[in-house]
């Protein structure tokens, strides 16, 4: 759609989406100011100009009707087994808007979009209500890559120069709507352009790998292998910002007693003298030097929480930041943002080379006291103050901002680092953690988040996920410092829920509870060390061949439309298959299996796929997975 002065209205149908179409016959028709017909059938790629012919009648299951007054088809491709097409459009007018809604139709999955709050699978029921489509933290949407892939092999692929918001089964029911426009927080362009690129391939394993190799990329390398094989022990959950030597110590010691591995414990929030100083509080740690001595001797690496924001008063932190210029400005040149921590605070200009190199040096310093690495938070550009005024492409603004943050830090500090945002920086080496989990069984950020959240990251090329620590965050009526502790039953079953992902993350601990709990985080700590060579080997792939490392379980069976409806189930790699138990109060449950020939390691069965396992019994020591025989 289209809005002028004078309220012209148009929309585009993507009747194509409804079939498969192999092979491939593909009619385009435009209607208004321009007019286009062309037959295409595997012919070679060629790009379309005035002047154009008229064609009334676009009909038929295998066509592609597109209905405009500003469209170019830059470019169609075509050969025996997919077809890819490419529409931009673009309005002088910088008041224009334009609004591309595509239909969610009746039997067919769709996957993909952005990291998100109330995290489903498959995707198509969400709602956004023009939602600008970059890293924001109001509802978590941490990663959001323009991408969207249907079960009948369709994508669609927006150009991240677009200032795109996203609206879904809001301005339209069962509609998926694409809307560029000047609106903040995007800068201000002369002109208003929407471009994207469509495809249909036979089957949506098929599609997602060419975009893999033709827009997200395949990661550089893996993290740490120490990360993965065993537990990282945090402080947040259990102590908020309550964090002193002591505690840090105490913690420590609980963790060797109780005879579990570690690969790091990582001190959280409120170790600052305050917040952006990146020293440490000389009444909390009165000798940080002597404490991670300590630590390492008792086999912890000790890595710390940092945050990219000084608040206004931490001095002299936040006067030589501002009297250098390294903060982000608005286009008014004020700095003044808030923070959960911060009502008046400024943020770090990681789009400003000398403000990077400035705030890498205090943490290089923090580093001479034995400080191994980081745990990285924030990024998302809805931290900055509005609208933002940027290094770089204008328009690249402000997106660019999350994506220089996360290279300078995989740059500056060795790879058992972590982030929680993204954007366009899928190769980087590193772990995503998920977006903080609350400490519930519900759709709302709870355990079955984790498993849709996990499918989501993997799907948008961020195959590195860390899960949240287990158990959820355990905020106390959304308090910060108030700490609810989740119950034995949501925290055994979240452990498990967590085995074959690549990496486990506690904070609150199983000696909270009792000796069953205790013995049943053993087992399932322990079975998650001895799946390390399957992780890696899981992530090499993706290295060599942008597979996920942790994939839906229709990626094993593409064309399987009951295996597309799964949401509480995932693979490892292409060999192990996951059903955990979600539900409160469940000793059994429903595993689907897809195509194939599965072991079952707790019954010691054999089972040919696809097949439902009614009733699956699942006690709260046991965890259902199966092995790809061969």
């Amino acid at each position: 759609m289209v809005r002028h002065n004078n309220e012209y209205t148009f929309f585009i149908f993507l009747v194509l989406l409804n079939f498969s179409i192999i092979p491939i016959n593909l009619t385009i028709c435009v209607y208004g100011e321009n007019m286009i017909n062309v037959l295409h059938t595997k012919t070679p790629p060629q790009t379309l100009s005035s002047p154009f012919e008229f064609e009334q009648n676009c009909g038929g299951s295998n066509r592609l009707c597109i209905k405009s007054a500003n469209v170019t088809l830059t470019t169609i491709y075509a050969n025996t087994d997919h077809e890819i097409i490419s529409v931009t459009r673009v309005v002088a007018d910088p008041a224009a808007e334009l609004v591309d809604c595509y239909q969610f139709t009746e039997g067919t999955q769709w996957f993909g979009g952005p990291e998100f709050r109330y995290q489903f699978w498959p995707v198509q029921h969400m709602y956004y209500e023009e939602e600008p489509y970059l890293p924001t933290h109001p509802q978590n949407m941490a990663l959001s890559e323009r991408y969207w892939l249907s079960g009948k092999g369709v994508y669609i692929y927006v150009n991240e120069t677009n200032p795109l918001f996203l609206d879904q089964n809001n301005y339209r029911d069962n509609y998926i709507c694409l809307i560029a426009k000047n609106k903040a927080p995007y800068r201000r362009r002369d002109s208003v352009q929407l471009d994207y690129e469509l495809g249909v391939f036979p089957n949506p394993k098929a599609a997602h790998q060419h975009v893999v190799k033709n827009h997200l990329g395949k990661p550089t390398g893996h993290p740490n292998e120490r990360m993965i094989r065993y537990p990282i022990w945090s402080t947040w959950a259990r102590y908020k910002a309550n964090v002193t030597e002591k505690i840090v110590e105490s913690y420590a010691d609980e963790i060797i007693a109780n005879k579990f591995n570690n690969s790091q414990i990582e001190i959280d929030d409120n170790w600052e003298t305050c917040y952006g100083s990146a020293v440490f509080n000389p009444v909390k740690f009165p000798n940080v030097s002597a404490l991670v001595r300590r630590l390492k001797q008792k086999g912890f690496h000790v890595t710390l929480w940092v945050h990219p924001f000084i608040n206004r008063g931490c001095e002299p932190a936040y006067s030589t930041a501002l009297n250098n210029s390294y903060f982000v400005k608005n286009l008014d040149g004020s700095v003044q943002m808030s923070w959960w921590q911060g009502v008046n605070a400024a943020t770090i200009d990681f789009t400003n080379p000398k403000a990077v190199s400035w705030w890498v040096a205090r943490l290089k310093l923090l580093q001479n006291l034995g400080i191994d690495s980081f745990k990285f938070d924030a990024g998302e550009v809805s931290w900055l103050p509005q609208v933002a005024k940027l290094n770089g492409p204008l328009d690249m603004q402000p997106g660019i901002f999350t994506k220089d943050y996360v290279e300078a830090l995989a740059a500056n500090f060795n790879d058992n680092i972590e982030v929680r945002v993204g954007w366009r920086s899928q190769e980087l080496p590193i772990f995503v953690r998920m977006i903080d989990k609350d400490t519930r069984w519900t759709q709302d950020n709870g355990l079955p988040t984790l498993i849709t959240t996990l499918l989501q990251m993997n799907l948008n090329g961020y195959v590195h996920v860390l899960p949240d620590m287990i158990g959820g965050n355990g905020y106390l009526d959304g308090s910060l410092n108030g700490t609810e502790y989740p119950p034995k039953e949501l925290f055994i079953r979240w452990l498990q829920t967590n085995v074959f992902m690549p990496s486990l993350q506690y904070s609150f601990v199983p000696w909270d509870y009792d000796n069953e709990t205790i013995a049943i985080c053993k087992k399932y700590t322990d079975l998650h060390a001895n799946q390390t060579s399957e992780i890696l080997n899981a992530m090499q792939q993706a290295i060599t061949n942008g597979t996920p490392v942790n994939p839906p379980i229709w990626w094993v069976d593409p064309t399987n439309k009951e295996a597309h409806r799964i949401n509480d189930e995932y693979l490892l790699g292409e060999t192990i298959l996951v059903a955990p138990v979600i539900e409160e109060g469940a000793i059994s449950r429903d595993v689907y299996l897809p195509a194939g020939t599965w072991f079952d390691p707790n019954r010691g069965t054999i089972i040919n796929g696809p097949k439902w396992l009614i009733n699956y019994p699942a006690p709260l020591d046991t965890l259902p997975y199966f092995k790809k025989y061969h």
